[in-house]
């Protein structure tokens, strides 16, 4: 499997470093869970939107973003998941990860230091050149939008 090497710091002290790196928990995993920073535990409650921190800092190279996901396993059985999903980070970004979680769950969810709370994908970027033009190929779909195919 191919590699990259991605520049990491943390942003919080070493006595509190008592957190996981972001890391694959398979061999064949393309995500890499990521633990949450909070110093006492958040309750996150149906509806509601919360902000949670990761606790550092990365620099991708040019050309590669870092997506957030959700953890499937958090969405499926307890409604927990990203407000902007998939979430990027930019390679010119140099803050803290952060991680923007509501619960579309009927219960209190609560978030403890290390709880794995999303997942990391690095992923190339191609960038969009626009050519501005009159007609755009014809094609089978035409302009058909959502459902247009039946549900």
């Amino acid at each position: 499997m191919k590699e990259k090497k991605i520049q990491f710091k943390w942003l919080i002290p070493p006595v509190e470093q008592n957190l996981n790196l972001p890391h694959y928990e398979t061999s064949a995993a393309s995500g890499m869970d990521v633990e949450a920073a909070v110093v006492d535990t958040v309750s996150l409650f149906p509806g509601e939107i919360v902000l949670l921190p990761t606790g550092f800092a990365v620099a991708l190279p040019t050309g590669y973003e870092l997506q957030v996901r959700p953890r499937s396993g958090l969405a499926v059985k307890r409604g927990i998941t990203l407000v902007n999903s998939p979430g990027t980070i930019d390679a010119d970004y140099r803050g803290e990860v952060r991680i923007a979680l509501i619960n579309h769950g009927k219960k209190v969810f609560d978030i403890n230091r290390g709880d794995r709370i999303a997942q990391l994908v690095l992923s190339p970027v191609v960038r969009a050149c626009l050519d501005v033009v009159e007609e755009l190929d014809i094609t089978e779909r035409g302009s058909g939008g959502f459902g247009h195919t039946g549900v």
